[in-house]
């Protein structure tokens, strides 16, 4: 018996390294993800932290939906059918205000939007010594306003292009007409010349440009709302409550998406062309649109706080927010100052 105890000792001390301790992301069924994204730029960096297998490897199973602006998607929140929410900060603070418990956990690009004018309103800002001179031209020789192209109310492209028309620009609210639609709806819109101009964000900006020279820039994100905070993901509150070490390592991987869309746009852009090409463009396209200046990639939420309390500032001002959602309750840095800790 002796010898037995001893033998069995001797082959305990042989297996346990064999047998070291899996991962915690390895020794737990896959936690199910359900995502809600927007189809552009800005939510790249999922797309490519899908790709790179490192949701995978954090022990996320995610499924992803769809959504045409982000003031749709606050109904899947509200209904709790999707946990994680990648789309335009500026809907949030409306879902905040709602009693909707939802919490910006990472930023993703500042300064995407951007103004476009099509080929029938471009030349009026070339001729025009100041924009809101230029749509008042194109009324006085078109005989109408221009119609413009953006997404619903309380949206960040709605918030923004009104910003930029009426604060910036200083347009007459006599000459210009907002149109709101959906994101494809809007491209498709300028593309056609059903519209004379939108608020878009990649990769609409590359896809028109290339596709209609004749469709001119006019006017920068940072022109029309500075610093403005674009697209973020954000996690239901229900959801984060129940795992936090999943919203952690959805974090962590967002943090690595982030620097491989900044530093090698070329390995990154299959995966986004894979979630956003729908057979209508091809990577070279998506590349371009990841290295385009309208696509200012930011992990840190932090670094939108101050630039969120002024965009609800003026969504207040326009009715599109009763009141200013807290920011400290909007947004949960916690999860990304772990990310980045050394």
């Amino acid at each position: 018996m002796r010898l037995l105890i001893s033998a069995l000792a001797a082959l305990a001390t042989f297996v346990s390294p064999l047998v070291a301790p899996l991962p915690a992301s390895a020794q737990q069924a896959p936690i199910p993800v359900r995502v809600g994204v927007i189809p552009v730029i800005g939510a790249a960096p999922i797309f490519v932290a899908r790709g790179e297998g490192w949701l995978k490897e954090a022990g996320l199973e995610p499924t992803f939906t769809t959504f045409e602006s982000g003031p749709n998607m606050i109904q899947a929140l509200a209904s709790g059918t999707i946990d994680v929410y990648v789309a335009g900060i500026a809907p949030l603070a409306v879902a905040r205000t709602k009693g909707i418990d939802v919490r910006v956990v990472a930023a993703t690009a500042i300064e995407e939007m951007v103004f476009v004018a099509g080929p029938k309103l471009a030349p009026y800002f070339a001729d025009a010594p100041s924009k809101a001179e230029a749509f008042k031209a194109f009324k006085v020789k078109e005989g109408r306003v221009a119609r413009l192209a953006t997404q619903p109310a309380g949206s960040v492209p709605n918030t923004t292009l009104q910003h930029w028309l009426w604060q910036v620009a200083k347009a007459d609210k006599a000459d210009a007409e907002i149109v709101p639609m959906g994101i494809d709806a809007t491209q498709q819109a300028v593309l056609a010349g059903a519209m004379d101009g939108a608020s878009i964000r990649e990769p609409a900006l590359t896809i028109v440009q290339l596709r209609n020279p004749a469709i001119k820039l006019i006017a920068t994100g940072g022109e029309m709302f500075p610093n403005q905070p674009g697209t973020v993901v954000a996690v239901y509150g229900k959801f984060a409550d129940m795992n936090p070490a999943a919203v952690d390592a959805l974090v962590k991987a967002l943090v690595k998406s982030t620097e491989l869309l900044k530093s090698d746009p070329a390995k990154a852009a299959p995966h986004v062309e894979a979630a956003l090409g729908k057979g209508i463009t091809d990577v070279a396209t998506i590349q371009k649109a990841i290295s385009s200046p309208a696509a200012r990639f930011v992990a840190d939420p932090r670094a939108i706080i101050e630039a969120t309390k002024a965009l609800q500032t003026y969504q207040v001002s326009i009715g599109t927010l009763d009141k200013e959602a807290p920011t400290d309750g909007l947004f949960d840095t916690k999860p990304y100052e772990k990310a980045v800790k050394p």
